[in-house]
This record gives C-alpha cells, sequence and structure tokens, in this order.
C-alpha cells in the first residue's frame, strides 16, 4: 500500500537516561517541590538544549496517582516522621519507570481523544458525523475536562482505526481491512485544524501486528502521530475476530515500543505515546514485562463499557493493578447506556479514579 509522506515540522527530542520510582512525598516536601517547580524560569538561553523537568515530573505523577487537581499537597499526606507510628499503605503508582526524554505530553498534557473510522458511524464518533460537527463536539468535550481539572492542559487527538477487524477473511485472508493513504491524510488534515495530535489505531486480526505497524512508518515519522495496539483483534490460532477476544504479549509490545524508539532516534523526534487497551486479562500476557523507554511513553487504556460499576472494577483489576507507566479511561457514547441505569461517566467522576488518567477515548 503506497503512503503519502506529509512535511514534517522541526522539533526537539534529545534522550534523557536514567530511572523514576515511586515517590511518596510528605506534605513538607511536596510543598517544597511545588514551589521549587513554580518559582523555575521557563527562559533558555540561545542554542541551550531543552531538557526535563523532573521536579515537575515527578510532582504531577504524585498529583495523578492521588487524585488531585489541586496545586496544594492534600494535609491527609502521611510525613516520614509518622512512619514509625503509622502503619503506611504502600501504593503501586507512580509506577516505576524511566524518564522520557524532553518533549514528553505525559504526564504534563491530558490527550482527550475522539475514536473512530471515516468509512463507518458506527465504529465510533470520529466517523459519525461530519467534520465540523465532529470537531464541534470534541472541542465542547474538551471544555468539559479543562473545567474539571484547570491544572492540566488538554491535548486534542483524533484516534484513527487505520487497520480495521473484519467479520470476513477479505482478500488477504488475515479478517483486516487496511486504510488507505488518501483517508489517513484526511484525518491529519483533521486534526491540524485543533492541532490535535492523530493515533493510529491497529487491529491486525489474523495479519501479523508488527507488519501492519511497519506499513504505518512514514506516518510515525511525523512529530505529532502516535500508535495503539487493540489486543482484542489481535487474534491468536486462527481465531476469528469477534468470535473471541484476542490477546498480545507484552513481549509484542516491548518490540513496538523499541520500534518507535528507534524512529524517535533517527528521526530527532519528541517521545511517541503507545496505547494498548485492556479490559481483560487475558488480553494483555505478561503486562508487567512491558518497558517504558526515554522515547517511547506507554498508557494502559481501560476499554470496558457498561455500569460505573463494572468500569471501575476493570480499572482496578486490569489498569491499577499493573502500574507499568501511565493509565487510560474509555468512555462511549451509546454502549455506556446499554445496561439499565447506565450512563457516561462525567470527567469530574473519572478523575476520582486512582492512578487519574493521562488518555481518555471517547468512542
Amino acid at each position: 500500500m503506497g503512503i503519502t509522506f506529509l512535511g514534517a515540522f522541526l522539533v526537539f527530542g534529545y534522550m534523557y537516561s536514567g530511572y523514576l520510582f515511586p515517590a511518596h512525598y510528605n506534605q513538607a516536601e511536596a510543598l517544597a517541590l511545588v514551589n521549587q517547580a513554580t518559582s523555575s524560569t521557563s527562559t533558555l538561553p540561545v542554542n541551550t538544549v531543552p531538557v526535563l523537568d523532573k521536579v515537575a515530573y515527578d510532582l504531577k505523577l504524585w498529583q495523578l496517582a492521588n487524585a488531585t487537581t489541586s496545586k496544594n499537597i492534600p494535609s491527609a499526606t502521611i510525613s516520614s516522621s509518622t512512619a514509625s507510628s503509622t502503619k503506611k499503605i504502600k501504593s503501586l503508582w507512580p509506577a516505576k519507570a524511566v524518564y522520557p526524554n524532553a518533549g514528553a505530553i505525559l504526564p504534563f498534557k491530558r490527550v482527550v481523544a475522539y475514536y473512530g473510522n471515516l468509512y463507518s458511524t458506527r465504529m465510533g464518533v470520529l466517523g459519525e458525523y461530519p467534520e465540523a460537527e465532529m470537531l464541534r463536539r470534541l472541542e465542547v468535550e474538551i471544555k468539559k475536562w479543562e473545567l474539571a481539572d484547570p491544572n492540566t492542559p488538554v491535548q486534542p487527538a483524533l484516534d484513527y482505526i487505520v487497520a480495521t477487524a473484519q467479520g470476513s477473511a477479505g482478500q488477504d485472508g488475515d479478517y483486516s481491512l487496511r486504510m488507505p493513504s488518501t483517508e489517513i491524510d484526511k484525518v491529519i488534515k483533521m486534526a491540524a485544524k485543533k492541532q490535535a495530535i492523530v493515533i493510529l489505531e491497529v487491529q491486525p486480526g489474523l495479519g501479523n501486528l508488527q507488519r501492519e505497524i511497519k506499513v504505518l512508518e512514514p506516518y510515525l515519522k511525523l512529530p505529532q502521530v502516535h500508535l495503539a495496539i487493540d489486543p482484542e483483534f489481535c487474534m491468536k490460532n486462527g481465531q476469528k475476530p469477534g468470535d473471541y477476544i484476542g490477546t498480545v504479549d507484552g513481549s509484542e509490545v516491548n518490540v513496538t515500543a523499541n520500534y518507535l524508539a528507534k524512529l524517535v532516534r533517527d528521526n530527532n523526534l519528541p517521545p511517541k505515546i503507545l496505547i494498548v487497551h485492556r479490559f481483560t486479562q487475558n488480553m494483555v500476557t505478561n503486562a508487567m514485562s512491558i518497558k517504558p523507554l526515554p522515547e517511547v511513553q506507554i498508557v494502559m487504556d481501560m476499554d470496558g463499557w457498561g455500569m460505573q460499576a463494572r468500569k471501575l472494577n476493570t480499572y482496578k483489576n486490569y489498569i491499577y493493578d499493573y502500574p507499568i507507566q501511565f493509565t487510560g479511561f474509555k468512555l462511549f457514547y451509546k454502549n455506556d447506556y446499554k445496561e439499565e441505569g447506565g450512563r457516561m461517566m462525567t470527567p469530574t467522576e473519572v478523575l476520582r479514579v486512582k492512578p487519574q488518567p493521562s488518555f481518555i477515548q471517547y468512542q
């Protein structure tokens, strides 16, 4: 399949090595971090290589882990001075992970994405409405998130299913349909109108996951284009999509992350985001073997629908219990209403979960 390569704009992206361990700051330490972060200057001398603000990064991870949208540190935080007399509950979050390169989107912004395919009005809101109406609706959702958490800027995104699982084998026999480059180009042009990033989503069916990702390389070389894997439609042992829930292994995610990391290094790009969807245990096997990289930020996204209690339980069992790096939460305009009494959760309700998700997907 031929793919048109769009011109990329110049950006900085430099590797910084080192590991970030879970931070459990006491109140005095956290307040000191706030003061340090707010008092530091953002002005860089000419020709200075940008570096990651690790103080601001650590503080933001602490806020996500503790589900706070305030810059103030909660007084209930247990200080180290009382640890000997108070039994501390060890938290899984913030996750132990490598620091990202400078220019990373997460955790400084929250990505809010519209998901779908331009050929279908039923696969998601991205393809359900004409372009202008779709972008207007996305702007409405963005404003809701900005109101719910004014201290975390929103990064708009269009999440486009570029390889879609099919109910029939098709010409290649892989039960997946690859989108032409003309359709991808349309989505990138749409996104540019809202300064949105683009997430290319892969559902390989019985096809080869890495082959489908490799096809997207001209687009993945663009600084605003990121990647998502949908294990639900990564089929093994000849099983057809829709009949069974698919799966990926942590090793496959690592192969993908290393591939993206090389693109980042070779093309001097800011870090890529790699999203992996999950709503069952077996959708991602050996999940704790997944390793984020300085060039690749990994989001494990809660992809389940239904009643609020069901979604929160899924988030707890398959996202919270597996601290990899960042988390996501999916909201359905239709499926969340399918069960009696069901409805779509509000941004304020989603922000109560721990850790707070850095990626929000609307279908």
